[in-house]
């Protein structure tokens, strides 16, 4: 097959480019904005039809979370409009698609786990324009799978785990978050379901993936600060109302990964053995 991967220099692009060697039967093409720009339609059905694309993985977004609440139009351009081009044009080659989506469509006002079924009620531009990007794929393109994720970190980028080390070597004292429980996700654990899912055949819906377990930021930056041997940087929990920030933040954003578990017949690192990985790379 040919694949294209848009966002190929972000955390889940670049770990996705780290796994192509093992799929020498797929012709993967890597771009980004540089290579190919997704907010420009006859760009990207031009793309793909000459380049013959059979499957489009899109790992790129807006992801600025706080930035998103004053540019809800480049975000919306990238998170909702750029989805639909990649899935309208993919499904003229009868091709399909995978749409990375997000744990912030949910509010996170439930206490258990979100399962796919689950209303969205997102109350931040990002989450938004991310569950409008869903709406889009799956609306323009029949074979499209999405896949929520959270808390994404690597090796590669800016993520909260390369912020935290950092932190904890500069600073004697930190104060993180307690009362917002989540569970991280490796990108190169996504990057592995994705690899499957495109071996195993794609199958159509909405999936949710992240590591097994749940931790609060408070917890995750313990255990960072553990595993990077940091131990001169003492950790304070603190309330979400002690560290305002401009976008809305769902407290709880557990998802239930039991749909893709049984559809791919996966196990899931648990959340520490993945981030014990991710650091000893780093």
């Amino acid at each position: 097959m040919n694949i294209l991967i848009t966002g190929c220099n972000g955390q889940l692009g670049n770990e996705i480019r780290l796994l192509e060697k093992n799929y020498p039967q797929h012709e993967f093409f890597n771009t980004d904005v540089k290579e190919l720009d997704i907010t420009n339609l006859l760009a990207v059905e031009q793309f793909v039809a000459e380049n013959k694309i059979d499957g489009i993985v899109n790992c790129a977004a807006f992801t600025a979370v706080d930035k998103a609440e004053d540019n809800k139009e480049r975000c919306t351009t990238l998170n909702t409009v750029a989805p639909s081009y990649l899935a309208s044009a993919v499904e003229k080659r009868g091709g399909w698609m995978i749409q990375i989506s997000t744990d912030y469509v949910f509010d996170g006002t439930k206490h258990t786990p979100y399962v796919e079924t689950d209303t969205p009620c997102p109350n931040s531009v990002y989450g938004s324009t991310k569950l409008a990007g869903e709406l889009g794929v799956t609306k323009f393109c029949k074979r499209s799978m999405i896949i929520r994720t959270a808390w994404l970190y690597s090796t590669y980028g800016n993520n909260f785990v390369k912020t935290m080390i950092r932190l904890g070597k500069e600073k004697s004292e930190l104060g993180v978050i307690f009362d917002q429980v989540g569970t991280p996700t490796y990108a190169h654990d996504l990057a592995q379901v994705i690899m499957t899912a495109i071996e195993k055949g794609i199958q159509p819906g909405v999936y949710h993936f992240s590591n097994e377990g749940v931790i609060s930021w408070y917890d995750f930056t313990k255990a960072i600060h553990r595993l990077a041997g940091i131990t001169t940087c003492h950790v304070r929990p603190l309330h979400t109302a002690e560290y305002p920030t401009p976008a809305h933040r769902p407290h709880y954003s557990v998802l239930d990964k039991t749909k893709i578990k049984q559809t791919y017949h996966i196990e899931i690192p648990y959340w520490e053995e993945s981030l014990a990985e991710c650091i000893a790379k780093l």
